[in-house]
């Protein structure tokens, strides 16, 4: 056991709950962010050692909340997982006659509330001895896969919110990396694959616990590991 404390973001279901079941598992202090209290709370008690606490990602007021109340109680922040995000709907395909709308709708939640949440943990996360930053991106954020004529990314419908925004995201892990290189905390993105999700239909390859797998990884670094990475449980990704 260990006493370590971790907030994962949309961790009421999916892959955050997952991620959030594999951080328990190694001992750690788990909170539960989501928005929906009912999920929410059903996900504390699935788990049964978590906490929850109220968190949207696109809120001010309850992000300055969350960090209020983990500061009162635990005083630090060693793991901060920025799983929330949304896939958004065929608007955001070019020529849809409303795709701006969109993809500031998919931006909202993907990059800039990353930014807010992390911005708002952040006084958090330097109090730890060990801080680790892990943002939930995927291989559509990858221009290097995106780009491939005949790649395993081809058969994507163009999207002008998704695969953007989590290259943004990698963008901005990049930009938090380089920030906090000197003091001592690590920042990665991470990529689950293609997983069985609500936000597709549930016609993902993988399992949510498969797909936690690497983030985990990440969110556990020794003081050794890397920072300002985008990985899956294989490897490297391209940028």
């Amino acid at each position: 056991m260990t006493d370590e404390i971790a907030l994962v973001t949309g961790a009421s279901k999916g892959i955050g709950y997952a991620i959030a079941a594999g951080l328990a598992d190694r001992g750690m202090t788990v909170l539960i962010g989501s928005r929906d209290a009912r999920q929410r709370d059903a996900a504390v008690r699935q788990l049964g050692s978590a906490q929850g606490i109220e968190l949207d990602v696109t809120d001010p007021a309850t992000l300055a909340a969350a960090a209020k109340t983990i500061a009162e109680r635990y005083g630090r922040l060693d793991v901060l997982v920025n799983n929330a995000g949304i896939t958004g709907n065929e608007r955001q395909i070019p020529g849809s006659g409303d795709a701006a709308a969109e993809v500031r709708r998919v931006f909202e939640v993907n990059v800039l509330g990353v930014v807010a949440v992390t911005e708002a943990m952040l006084p958090l996360v330097r109090r730890s001895p060990a801080g680790r930053v892990v943002n939930v991106s995927g291989r559509a954020g990858s221009l290097t896969a995106m780009a491939a004529p005949d790649g395993e990314l081809a058969d994507l419908p163009p999207l002008l919110g998704y695969p953007a925004s989590k290259a943004a995201l990698n963008a901005i892990t990049l930009q938090y990396a380089k920030h906090l290189r000197g003091d001592g905390i690590l920042v990665n993105a991470v990529c689950p694959g293609p997983t069985a999700t609500e936000g597709n239909g549930f016609t993902g390859e993988r399992t949510p616990e498969q797909a936690a797998v690497v983030a985990v990884r990440m969110a556990t670094l020794g003081d050794d590991g890397p920072t300002g990475t985008f990985t899956s449980e294989e490897g490297p990704i391209a940028w």
